[in-house]
């Protein structure tokens, strides 16, 4: 079974099992270049039921709207909205045109199920018409734009719920290792003692700064330009319609989105992108460090650091018996690159916006999309994977403490500095201990370097200031 349809361009026939039309059809023709169809991202699908809802309702109210019909465009939207239909959405998320395929293809799925709600047959569009009805007062520049905030919205609240379990698998370790004194470092070399647990619970805390930055750019987010229209200007919808639909956008999609106060801004401006996307490359430049620590901190084992070990998850050679690499970190770092590289892609598609519309959006979105679902991904990995199942070499870590030439630097409060330099100058040169050459020279009594070189006592402040 088939049904013919028709647009300005001509008549196609489409197959009658399917609810998307004519407009749809041809985009799926056209568009080859992802392989990614939309219905891979219900987010979107869900934000754009939640606004063609919102108009229906506003259209409604300010009667521009068949009440049946708009009671059918309704329950068409809240059958999309309980999760159905994704399958109907088959167009590539990278597309030209700004948008308005996948606005089609919304327009063309609702008016359909609305048609058969009514009791009408698919593409008998006299009753429901995609464009008359399911897109009144609308167009793709305020449609599209504001869907993809609120898909956007939804996905960073999913990539917040991968991190935190990061975050809290870090801040457990933090208390496991609490105990553990080691030795830190800067610029790969000796620095001063601390303990474990405090270096995996700086990891804690800056995930955590990252999930606030994070919200902080969702609030960005919640500026639309539902009811601009096609430049901003607000033609073809009824006065107050701007206001009305993003108060029931509100409502429909539970999330606090307020209108814009500048509708032919709002239309071109893609900074609210930009600052999303600089915040994910944060976020991933900072757990690529991490990882980078974690593999540093593993090294070995014989002949590295070999301070933690890793979960064995594999062999790590085809040619070395024994091998185990750390392969969780490995791949969150290259899930790092991505996410700095799409980081490109967005700045480069926000900055060729030309006049009153950027046409670039739909990479945009896809750009952001994928690399927000895969960064989340790449979270999850590292803490099931790799940092719950870390384990400590204390007595390594100790060792490590106890022959290094930065101990000394306790001493500076007593010796000074120059002093202190030429001791470790000559412990690095003798191979001696820092204790047994400060004996020798009779500098400091055996208790007081008892005092000052326990370890435990140079991970906080120490020395009290005499009055």
């Amino acid at each position: 079974m088939s049904r013919l349809e028709h647009d300005f361009l001509g008549e196609l026939t489409i197959d009658d099992s399917v609810y998307y039309g004519v407009q749809t059809l041809r985009a799926m023709n056209n568009f080859h270049i992802s392989g990614t169809p939309l219905s891979q991202f219900p987010e979107m699908i869900w934000a754009l039921a939640c606004v063609k809802k919102a108009c229906a309702l506003a259209n409604m109210e300010l009667q521009v709207l068949p009440r049946d019909i708009g009671i059918a465009i309704c329950a068409a939207c809240d059958h999309i909205l309980a999760g159905n239909m994704l399958d109907q959405f088959p167009v590539d998320c990278i597309q030209g045109g700004a948008g308005t395929s996948t606005n089609m293809n919304a327009n063309e799925v609702i008016a359909n199920l609305a048609l058969e709600i009514m009791g009408h047959p698919k593409g008998a569009y006299e009753y429901c018409h995609p464009n008359n009805h399911v897109n009144c007062s609308q167009s793709t520049n305020d449609v599209y734009p504001t869907a993809l905030r609120l898909a956007l919205f939804r996905l960073l609240d999913y990539l917040v719920e991968h991190m935190l379990p990061l975050q809290k698998g870090f801040a457990a370790k933090s208390v496991e290792f609490s105990h553990i004194v080691k030795m830190g470092r800067t610029q790969l070399q000796d620095a001063v003692p601390m303990t474990l647990g405090q270096e995996f619970g700086s990891y804690a805390t800056t995930i955590g700064e990252d999930i606030q930055r994070i919200h902080d750019a969702q609030k960005l987010l919640l500026e639309v330009n539902l009811g601009a229209t096609a430049i901003g200007t607000g033609i073809n919808s009824p006065q107050g319609y701007a206001q009305l639909a993003v108060v029931r956008l509100a409502e429909t999609s539970d999330i606090p989105v307020r209108l814009s106060t500048n509708l032919v801004e709002a239309t071109w401006d893609t900074g609210a992108y930009v600052q999303t996307s600089g915040v994910l490359k944060r976020v991933a430049i900072k757990i690529s460090k991490i990882c980078n620590d974690l593999r540093l901190l593993s090294s070995g084992p014989r002949t590295g650091f070999h301070e933690i070990n890793l979960p064995r998850m594999q062999p790590g050679s085809s040619i070395m018996p024994g091998k185990v690499n750390p392969v969780i970190p490995e791949v969150v770092n290259q899930v790092a690159f991505d996410i700095i590289g799409k980081d490109v892609t967005i700045t480069l598609a926000a900055e060729a916006g030309q006049l009153e519309l950027n046409v670039m959006e739909p990479i945009i979105a896809f750009t952001l999309f994928t690399g927000i679902r895969r960064l989340a991904r790449a979270f999850s990995t590292l803490q099931e994977r790799c940092v719950a199942g870390i384990t400590a070499n204390a007595d390594r870590c100790r060792q490590l403490v106890e022959n290094s030439i930065g101990i000394v630097t306790a001493l500076n409060t007593r010796l000074g500095y120059e002093t202190s330099a030429g001791i470790a100058r000559e412990a690095l040169e003798s191979g001696r201990s820092i204790m047994d050459l400060v004996l020798e020279k009779q500098l400091l009594t055996r208790k007081e370097l008892d005092e000052l070189l326990l370890p435990e006592n140079m991970i906080h402040p120490f020395f009290e200031v005499m009055l």
